[in-house]
């Protein structure tokens, strides 16, 4: 599958994550690409960002067909049958959504789809934290992979219904079960900060996590190897769980009272040697952000567009003067689509992606 699979995560929350994958999603969109952006974080934000409160009034309280991320699992956690085909929301700005499914005459160029977050997925955690020593052999081995692999395999059917060119994931801030089976479902991981110590803290316990996931499961399919092949059925693909880091993305907070300019500018000072040293496990070289290779992008504080465009429903660099972006605020739109259309294009660089 050529499909590129890229996971945004932090463990410490409140950095920007979520708008920065629905940002990029729409700018991937506007390049050309066919995008799914994939909401495997149990408080479905970016569920609700792109879908009003109706849409998700009708898919989480009305609809009996499976139409979430959770919906595709419930007949694995319920020993009924295996992952269920997965549905899509189209999005299209200013018009309703519509269900995707794998005939939908809606698959045009540069098509925008959501794989549907749901509260519910919480419930997943204890099977997948059951399951994860299973993986090494006996008994219950398939069935331990089945649930581990779950999310890969629903994102691989995902890319061939929407014909997908890339797949953005936002996981939720913690180190649990079900981001450790969503990042091994990941070819990519891109690391959202913000300029303080919580943040950066969250860095070092994130960096040796990843590894140690990526080891074990290493493991996982070493022993999957040995014990021979035809002992599981022949359906069943597994992830290689490369979770690759491609760097980090800075969104700087607004300035408060009680903060001072100089406060951040220490933090940022520290990222390049930190995510150097416990992400990619390397010896730190004394370098300043602007010219951290691993930098994607230093993004600013959109404090004044970001109330807009979550009204109007829509990314920041789509506003119009019909949605109140006039004066001053036409040229921030113009800055904000640069720095989204920068950082999409550093992405993409670095994973190999084609734009064209």
């Amino acid at each position: 599958m050529s499909t590129k699979i890229i996971a945004f995560f932090n463990n410490k929350g409140g950095v920007g994550k979520t708008s920065l994958v629905y940002h990029l999603a729409w700018m991937y969109q506007d390049l050309g690409l066919r995008v799914v952006a994939a909401d495997l974080d149990p408080q479905a934000n970016l569920t609700a960002a792109f879908l009003d409160e109706e849409r998700l009034e009708q898919i989480w309280l009305e609809n009996d067909q499976p139409t979430t991320i959770f919906d595709c699992i419930q007949p694995l956690l319920k020993g009924i049958g295996d992952i269920d085909n997965p549905h899509l929301e189209y999005v299209q700005e200013n018009q309703p959504s519509r269900q995707l499914t794998l005939l939908s005459p809606f698959l045009e160029l540069g098509s925008l789809a959501l794989l549907v977050g749901d509260l519910a997925l919480s419930g997943f955690e204890d099977e997948l934290s059951a399951q994860w020593p299973n993986c090494l052999g006996g008994g219950g081995q398939e069935r331990a992979l089945r649930v581990i692999s779950a999310f890969w395999r629903i994102l691989q059917q995902t890319a061939i219904n929407h014909k997908a060119n890339i797949i953005l994931m936002d996981l939720g801030p913690n180190l649990g079960a079900i981001n450790r089976a969503a990042l091994i479902a990941a070819d990519y991981v891109v690391v959202p900060l913000a300029p303080d110590l919580f943040s950066l803290q969250g860095l070092r316990n994130l960096g040796p996590t990843l590894r140690t996931w990526r080891e074990e499961w290493q493991e996982r399919l070493a022993k999957t190897s040995s014990s021979g092949k035809k002992s599981l059925a022949s359906d069943l693909q597994l992830p290689q769980g490369t979770m690759q880091p491609v760097g980090y993305v800075v969104l700087q907070h607004s300035v408060r009272l009680d903060r001072v300019v100089k406060a951040y500018e220490r933090w940022i000072a520290r990222i390049p040697t930190v995510y150097q040293e416990v992400v990619l496990n390397k010896s730190s070289k004394n370098i300043s952000i602007e010219n951290d290779p691993n930098c994607l992008a230093l993004l600013k504080n959109y404090q004044s567009l970001m109330p807009m465009a979550q009204e109007a429903h829509k990314p920041m660099f789509h506003l119009k003067p019909a949605d109140g972006a006039i004066g001053a605020h036409t040229k921030a739109v113009k800055n904000v689509y640069d720095d989204f259309n920068r950082l999409a294009h550093k992405i993409a660089e670095q994973t190999q992606l084609e734009i064209s």
